[in-house]
C-alpha cells in the first residue's frame, strides 16, 4: 500500500465490463489531469500465443487443466513485484502483450524490434513522473502460495457478471471475434474452470468496490442464449467492502443515480444503462481522495 504512489487494480474475465470501468477511469485521469501508468494484465501471462498452444496440448496428454486464469500460465511473481516496487519508488518494469496487427506495428516502431502478433514486447521500465498505477486484467488481486498481489493494491475493484450473462457474452464473443463454434467455447469454459473457481472468483472477496452486472430476462440456459441482454435489460449491484473507507454517501449517489436503491447497507442497485456514470460519480471522488494524500 502506498500514499505517494498508489496502485489501482481493475479486476475480471474478458467480456465482463472491464473495458467500461477502464473508460470511467481514462475520463477521470483525463478530467483531473493524472498521470497513470497503465499495465495490461495479459502482458504477464507466461507464455506467447504459440508456446500456449503447446503447453496446453502437452497438458492435455498429460491429463492436466491448463489455463489462462490459473498459475501455471502467469508470471504474479513479477505482478507482485512491479506493483510493490511501483508503491515504493513509482517505478518498475512492464511488457505489451501483442494482440493484434495494429499493436505489433505500433510497439515494432516505437521500439525498433520485429514482434508479431501474439508475441510480447521485451520488459522495459515505467516512464519516470506517473501519478498512479492503473491495472486492468484477470489478477489484479490475486493470492497464491507464492506470490500476493493483493498486498500491495490501494484500490481494488472487481467487475464481473453473473455467471450465466459472462458465459452468454463469452460464447457469442468467441464467435463473433473468433470464429469459434458454441461447443468449442464450452469446452473453454469446462477447462478454465478449476482456475477460475481458485483464482478468479476469490479475488471479488478482495477488493474494495465491485460491480456485478445481474440480467433482468431469462438466462438460464446461456448455452442456448440468441442474443446478450441489453445493459436496459439489466441491473448493476455495486457492493463496497467497507463504505467508510472512501466516505461513501449512499443519499446522494441515490439522488444522483435515477431508478438506483439500497439492498442492503453496503450495496446499491442502479440500472444497467446508468453502470458508466455510477462508475464515474463513485470512483471519481476516491481517486481525487487519493491524489490528494499524495500530496499531503
Amino acid at each position: 500500500m502506498s500514499k505517494k504512489h498508489p496502485v489501482v487494480a481493475v479486476t475480471g474475465s474478458s467480456g465482463a465490463g472491464t473495458t467500461t470501468v477502464k473508460r470511467a477511469f481514462e475520463h477521470i485521469f483525463l478530467r483531473d489531469g493524472i498521470n497513470s501508468a497503465v499495465i495490461e494484465g495479459d502482458s504477464f501471462h507466461r507464455y506467447d500465443r504459440a508456446q500456449m498452444r503447446e503447453e496446453m496440448a502437452k497438458a492435455a496428454e498429460e491429463g492436466r487443466n491448463l489455463s489462462h486464469f490459473g498459475p501455471e500460465a502467469n508470471r504474479f511473481d513479477r505482478l507482485e513485484e512491479l506493483f510493490k516496487t511501483y508503491g515504493e519508488t513509482g517505478g518498475g518494469q512492464k511488457r505489451y502483450y501483442l494482440h493484434s496487427a495494429e499493436e505489433a506495428e505500433f510497439h515494432n516502431k516505437r521500439l525498433d524490434i520485429s514482434k508479431k502478433p501474439g508475441e510480447f514486447t521485451p520488459w522495459e521500465d515505467i516512464e519516470e513522473g506517473t501519478d498512479l498505477l492503473f491495472y486492468e486484467g484477470l489478477h489484479g488481486l490475486v493470492v497464491t502460495d507464492d506470490a500476493d498481489v493483493a498486498a500491495h493494491v490501494d484500490l481494488g475493484v472487481g467487475v464481473v457478471p453473473n455467471v450465466n450473462l459472462e458465459w452468454i457474452q463469452k460464447i457469442h464473443r468467441d464467435n463473433a471475434e473468433r470464429g469459434y463454434s458454441a461447443a468449442a467455447t464450452v469446452d473453454t469454459i469446462l477447462r478454465r474452470m478449476p482456475d477460475y473457481i481458485n483464482h478468479i472468483t476469490p479475488q471479488f472477496s478482495r477488493t474494495d468496490i465491485n460491480f456485478q452486472r445481474v440480467a433482468t430476462v431469462d438466462t438460464s440456459n446461456p448455452f442456448i442464449a440468441r442474443d446478450i441482454p441489453t445493459p436496459d435489460e439489466s441491473f448493476v449491484v455495486i457492493r463496497f467492502k467497507n463504505p467508510d473507507k472512501f466516505n461513501v454517501n449512499f443519499p446522494n449517489l441515490l439522488a444522483m443515480l435515477d431508478g438506483s436503491f439500497m439492498s442492503r447497507r453496503n450495496t446499491i442497485v442502479v440500472p444497467g444503462g446508468k453502470m458508466g456514470f455510477a462508475m464515474e460519480i463513485i470512483l471519481g471522488p476516491i481517486i481525487h481522495q487519493m491524489m490528494e494524500s499524495r500530496s499531503a
